[in-house]
């Protein structure tokens, strides 16, 4: 096929494509912060947890291969966040991200003034009084069943997630079981004691000691652990907390710029992937299924634009290499919409300016998660480009066909291409020949005119199955590059 296309009259600039090794922690641990968004936490939220969860394991002296197992579980502890993000929005009637942002500080096990300042800051807020007073009382009905649901919902998508990874059960169960407290007052099963798993006990004390530590600083934080001792905290980890904190050794740069390293330096094993290791694969995909999880209207959505650039980087006789390289950057193209609040994302209507500005605001969110991963810049920039246009009408850079690489424009057609022929709150999905017609009036001003002909010469239909890595290796070894 070489010859067939000619991709810019210019050629434009080619990022690097080939994946490095890379530590599959330092991969994970930049991930983290896309989740960290869709909490409400700052950025670096779960890494600094994991930094005090990994000192409260080696201070109890916990075996090296459960430290292990809890360096990924603290890593991935809100993995399943995102699946429960629709539900919550539905039942508070106000912004899912602030709402959980500030559930971390409340003790919601019982009602008492810190719950109720609670729902009067998140239920229905913007409401008139009445439609407010209502939905509180109907919440206040239903809040055991609701937390339950919503808690159950996102510790068996955690776990399942963290099996997606191929992490280890051990690591899925303590995630699974993150909100369960010694007492017996936590969720979904209400365990109780030693019942709960010794990962989840070290997580649930780590994420509350950073959320306390970050918001209000180190007193607090303290005071929050000897106050929930016993009850939502197992005793012994207060007490290696307490020394840890006495001997100065639980805050030491948590909050520097050197977080992340120390982060780092604390896992047992240091796992090195390769060109060849399906561990970056099955990351990918399951960090699209995070985000794609977060809004009914954006379900297996990077599944669909990472198929339609597949196919569209196949027949412009893209190599193996770049085909691949493409699936990643689309699969984890659009992480930033994690810090998109539900409000937005399913709103049945125009969005207004302040609206629309947030939204803008997720290439530049995916840029920042993904920049943090030491050589993968090339697959950053793609990653980010999605919604740049040749004309440098685009977003978040206004980025112009100089800039542009080909994996960029594949990767901004396949977009548009996968929004256009899936549902959404305000249309229903639209006919590929509507949809062909659409991206046709924008080429070759806005999307590269080859990449579109491209995508419908290759006769794709709208595909969110998911395509496992054997069989697109299949696929592509029967297919003729240059």
């Amino acid at each position: 096929m070489q010859g067939t296309w000619e991709v810019a009259a210019q050629k434009p600039p080619q990022p690097s494509t080939k994946e490095p090794a890379a530590r599959l922690s330092h991969v994970v641990a930049a991930l983290s912060q896309a989740l960290d968004l869709s909490t409400g936490q700052p950025i670096g939220h779960s890494v600094r947890a994991c930094l005090i969860g990994m000192r409260i394991a080696e201070e109890i002296g916990a075996p090296e291969q459960i430290r292990n197992d809890l360096f990924y579980a603290l890593l991935l502890k809100d993995c399943g966040c995102s699946s429960n993000a629709s539900k919550t929005f539905h039942a508070l009637q106000s912004d899912d991200i602030k709402a959980k942002g500030n559930v971390k500080t409340t003790d919601w096990t019982s009602t008492n003034l810190g719950s109720i300042r609670y729902a009067l800051a998140h239920v229905a807020t913007g409401k008139p009084l009445l439609q407010r007073t209502r939905a509180i009382l109907q919440l206040a009905v239903k809040q055991k069943t609701h937390a339950k649901e919503v808690t159950q919902l996102r510790c068996e998508r955690g776990a399942t997630l963290a099996r997606l990874m191929g992490l280890s059960e051990n690591t899925a169960t303590g995630v699974r079981n993150l909100d369960e407290h010694w007492d017996g007052s936590g969720l979904p099963e209400g365990f109780i004691r030693n019942e709960i798993p010794l990962l989840s006990r070290v997580m649930l004390l780590a994420q509350t000691l950073e959320v306390f530590f970050s918001a209000q600083g180190q007193g607090a934080a303290m005071d929050v652990s000897t106050r929930r001792k016993g009850k939502w905290f197992d005793p012994d980890l207060v007490k290696a907390v307490n020394s840890l904190h006495r001997r100065n050794a639980l805050w030491a740069d948590i909050s520097s710029v050197t977080a992340m390293e120390n982060c780092l330096a604390t896992e047992p094993h240091q796992r090195v992937m390769n060109k060849d290791d399906s561990s970056l694969d099955r990351i990918c995909n399951a960090f699209s299924q995070i985000v794609d999880a977060k809004s009914p209207f954006t379900y297996n959505h990077s599944l669909g634009v990472a198929n339609a650039a597949v196919a569209t980087a196949r027949t412009l006789g893209l190599s193996r290499e770049r085909v691949l390289f493409i699936r990643h950057a689309a699969l984890l193209h659009d992480l930033g919409k994690l810090s998109v609040p539900n409000t937005i994302l399913e709103k049945n209507g125009k969005l207004d300016n302040a609206e629309w500005q947030i939204m803008r605001q997720h290439p530049y969110y995916t840029h920042k998660v993904l920049s943090g991963i030491p050589g993968f810049e090339g697959l950053c920039e793609v990653a980010a480009s999605h919604h740049e246009k040749l004309d440098g009408s685009g977003y978040f850079r206004g980025l112009d066909a100089s800039r542009l690489s080909v994996e960029s424009r594949i990767l901004a057609v396949a977009d548009v291409f996968d929004a256009l022929a899936s549902a959404r709150p305000y249309r229903d999905a639209l006919p590929r020949e509507r949809v062909f017609e659409i991206l046709w009036k924008d080429a070759p001003h806005a999307l590269d005119a080859n990449c579109v002909k491209a995508l419908e010469e290759s006769g794709t239909e709208s595909n969110q199955s998911f395509i496992n890595l054997e069989n697109l290796n299949q696929q592509l070894s029967s297919f003729s590059f240059y």
